[in-house]
């Protein structure tokens, strides 16, 4: 039986999409049967980043609304074959998605993969709730910045209220991942400390992303970052989080990019 696991956030641009793609792909890489669900009803971006925005025909309310089956809108990743995405819709507005749809649509990907991985869209709204409704765990995505981590707050007491787990008395078991880290930046004060988005979510931290133009290179690609480039350093903190997930006790860390030969003779600096 899967696990659901929600990436989610209150504030936008903070690397949800690219996350669920990232460690969707590790766990894959990892053995594990995935499915990656994209929840942001009328964007749709999930499937840009996956590679697949030219293999959508059917779509996560199109099944909730029993106009297709879900073997017709699961996309099977060419890379590996044991990850699938379920695409949101981008004509529909998310009033569209039911709950006794999504409940019918949760339970059976229960049933075929190891982990469904439901991409929120931000905020607070309907979407979001939808997407942590049937959730058993949480990853709650972070910036190193006040606003980011506030909003991450906020998002930590809806998990403790408005889900199934919260109905039945039970907690969402919730992991913090901290993305676009600058260790130097941290340092010199322009941006929070790990500590100190510790001390002020009190989650246990899953990992820490690094700052590096390879994720958005990836995603510009359609390439999860850790298939489109395993050695770099956010692949390898995202590989990292991903086995923490599975029950590994790992270290944590923040990776830095690896210098190779030619680099260290030009300058460069190779992933």
């Amino acid at each position: 039986m899967a696990k659901v696991l929600v990436v989610t956030s209150g504030k936008g641009g903070v690397g949800k999409t690219t996350s669920t793609a990232a460690l969707g792909a590790a766990l894959a890489l990892n053995g594990q049967k995935v499915v990656v669900v994209d929840f942001d009803v009328g964007l749709r971006n999930l499937d840009l980043v996956m590679g697949a925005e030219r293999r959508v025909v059917y779509d996560l309310i199109n099944v909730a609304q029993g106009n297709a089956k879900l073997s017709q809108a699961l996309i099977r990743d060419k890379r590996l074959e044991n990850l699938a995405l379920l695409p949101a819709s981008q004509t529909r507005d998310k009033d569209a998605l039911s709950e006794k749809g999504l409940a019918r649509i949760i339970k059976e990907l229960r049933t075929l993969f190891d982990w469904v991985i439901c991409d929120s869209p931000a905020g607070i709204e309907r979407g979001a709730m939808m997407a942590m409704r049937h959730a058993d765990a949480a990853i709650i995505i972070t910036n190193p910045e006040v606003s980011s981590v506030r909003d991450s707050d906020r998002i930590i007491g809806l998990l403790d209220a408005k889900t199934e787990k919260a109905a039945k008395g039970e907690r969402v078991e919730k992991h913090l991942l901290i993305t676009r880290y600058d260790q130097a930046r941290a340092m010199r004060g322009e941006m929070l400390k790990k500590d100190d988005v510790l001390d002020i979510l009190s989650v246990p931290l899953l990992g820490i992303i690094p700052e590096s133009e390879q994720v958005l290179r990836a995603s510009n690609l359609g390439q999860p970052v850790t298939i489109a480039n395993p050695l770099s350093a956010p692949a390898r903190a995202y590989n990292d989080a991903a086995r923490r997930l599975m029950g590994d006790n790992l270290a944590i860390n923040v990776p830095l990019e690896r210098f190779n030969l030619l680099g260290r003779i030009f300058g460069g600096r190779a992933a």
